[in-house]
Order: C-alpha cells, then structure tokens, then sequence
C-alpha cells in the first residue's frame, strides 16, 4: 500500500514526464506550476527548490518557503536587484531537474542629465590652458570619464592623450562636477613630454571638446545628449596676474548692490567662488558670488545693505588665469619654499569705499 508521501512523489514524477512544471517568477516570489507538494521532504524544500542571484558557482539565495494555492512558492529575503541574472532549479524526487532562467527586468529610466556647462566659457584658450571644469546637471557615475571624453582636431581625428587621466577622477562631493586637466608635461616648458610631443593643443589651430550621450549618470541612465565645445588656440599665457591691474567697481551705502570686481583676462571659474573675501568696518561681510562675462567679472551680492565706509578685498594668491598662472607667479617656473607644517594662505589686497546715494 503506498503511503500519501511516495504517492505524491510518483505524481511529481508522472508531471515532470508529462513536462508540465515550469518555474515562474513573480513580484517578490518564484512559483512552481503543475506540481502538487504535500509534506516537505526530510531535508526540507531547499533540497528540492533553490534559487540562484549572478552567475557562476554561486550560493543559493536565502529565503523561506510557503504552500499557496496548490504551489511550492520561495520568497527571497532580500529583493533581486534590477539587471541582475536569476537562475531557478527544482529537484523533483525520481525525476530530471526542472531549470528557469530569468533576467530581473531594470527600470525604464528617462534620460534627463545633461552637461550644464563647461568652464572655461570663453572659446578662445590659450596654448597652455590647464584644465577644463564640467558641470552637470545630476550626479554622474564615476570611473567612465576617459572613456567618454574625447578631444577632436580641426579634421574630427582624436587629440594623441591631451589630459591627464588619473586613476581617482577629480569630482566634487556631489558628483556633478569634474576637473579635466590637461596633461601639465605638456604645458612647462623645458619637460621632456613637451619637448617630445608638443603641446596638447597648438596655437592657431581649432578644436572640439566631446563628451559622449552614452555617458551614465548616477541612475545609470546615458546623458540626454552629446555635448560639444568648440574653441580656437592662441599664444600661451605665461604672465600672471596681477591685482592692480583689476578694476573695482564700488556699491552705494544702504543698498545691496553687487560689488564688481573686473579682470583683463579670464579667471578660474571654480577657484573665483571662495578665493577672494570682502571685509569692511564690522568684519567679513557674508554674501552670494557670481561669476559672469565669461570668468572677466567677478560680482559680490551682500546679504545686508552696505555700511558708508572702508572696505577690503582679500585675494588669495593661489587664484588662477585659464593657464594656472598665480598671482605674481607663472605656473611653469618652479620654486622650492621652506617646508612648513602648515599650508600658507598669502593674500593680496584691494580697498574700495562705498559711495554715497
């Protein structure tokens, strides 16, 4: 006489013939069809349902098992995560295993990140332009930008390695902004890269700074397009700056008018953002920058009406031209300062006055 438990294995084995299991996944649960469980086996339904996550030599998932309606159903513990490959495997007693494979489907995702804005602004470089900063509009992915950014010739041909691609890719803390720098042995003069491969980009000539569509953003999804910066190269810059060549442009007391700072060439647009400090009769007077007139002009918002009075505008001398030129030092000339154990902040200064309504 059989007993319950040998004759529900003899269905299982019967339907396994007749090929009419079949492993389906649904939200949250991967359901055996046209199979009839009855008592788990000794060793419990994972020894004859498991479910794998990945490829390969990979352990089961972990999970628990339930009855429903009929059917054998394991619910994983952990959600599957979208593009992930799963791989399901029933062991019917005294039957061939019965296999499904299923890739988790990903999310549509829109693609809406775009490249917001590339600085320098200007598309006239000069031949030892340092760096590129690029802004965009979302958090981006990491560890793709060489693949993804490409410097073009007049002709479309790539630039031979114009920048220089370091491993740890300069981003800022949101992920929306990255710095490209070209590769420096190929800006200062008497380097062997210059000597040997010229400069990155030559004077009298005309460029295109690329940055493919196909570049994922922190979702993962491509940009919303392709960008492109034209730009033309002239002589190299190698004079630096100097504060008393800026023009100020002071506000009226009792208004807040924006403080205009105006420069003969561009500056860094990123290092214009928190170099310069204004101060006056109460202290560091707070307030929002903006940087405008491609990087030509620097403007000062205070957050209080201005006082009558003196101010003071602290620069520091880190601030740099388009070709890192410091003030009062050109990026290309070295110099060998005593060793100190703190960083020095140097500063230049420029007076103003408000003037009267």
């Amino acid at each position: 006489m059989l007993t319950r438990i040998t004759l529900a294995f003899l269905l299982a084995a019967l339907s396994c013939a007749a090929g009419q299991i079949s492993i389906r996944m649904e939200p949250g649960a991967f359901r055996i069809d046209g199979w009839q469980p009855a008592t788990p086996p000794a060793d419990g339904w994972p020894s004859l349902f498991q479910v794998y996550a990945g490829e390969g030599a990979v352990p089961p998932m972990l999970g628990s098992y339930s009855v429903d309606n009929g059917s054998l159903v394991f619910h994983p513990r952990f959600p599957v995560a979208p593009g992930m490959h799963v791989r399901a495997v029933f062991r019917p007693p005294n039957a061939p295993p019965v296999e499904a494979a299923f890739e988790v489907p990903r999310p549509s995702l829109s693609s809406t990140t775009r490249v917001a804005h590339v600085y320098p602004s200007t598309n006239v470089l000069p031949e030892n332009q340092l760096k590129f900063y690029i802004y965009f509009s979302a958090p981006m992915g990491k560890g793709r930008a060489w693949q993804k950014i490409h410097l073009l010739d007049a002709n479309g041909a790539p630039v031979t390695l114009p920048f220089l691609e370091l491993d740890e890719e300069l981003w800022d803390r949101d992920s929306m902004r990255l710095t490209v720098l070209f590769d420096p042995g190929r800006i200062k003069r008497e380097v062997l890269p210059l000597r040997e491969m010229g400069p990155s980009i030559e004077a009298g000539k005309h460029y295109t700074l690329l940055i493919d569509r196909d570049w994922p953003d922190g979702r993962g999804a491509p940009l919303a397009e392709e960008y492109r910066k034209e730009f033309r190269v002239v002589a190299p810059d190698r004079t630096p700056p100097e504060a008393s060549t800026w023009r100020i442009t002071a506000p009226r007391s009792g208004t807040s008018e924006p403080l205009v700072l105006d420069f003969p060439k561009p500056m860094d647009y990123a290092l214009l953002q928190h170099l310069i400090e204004v101060s006056g009769p109460d202290g560091i007077v707070a307030g929002s920058v903006a940087v405008e007139r491609q990087e030509t002009e620097w403007r000062f918002t205070p957050k209080q009406p201005w006082k009558s009075g003196n101010y003071r505008l602290s620069i520091q001398t880190t601030l740099e031209d388009l070709a890192g030129n410091h003030i009062g030092r050109p990026f290309d000339v070295d110099t060998f300062d005593p060793i100190t154990r703190t960083i020095p902040r140097e500063t230049v200064s420029l007076k103003f006055h408000t003037r009267s309504q």
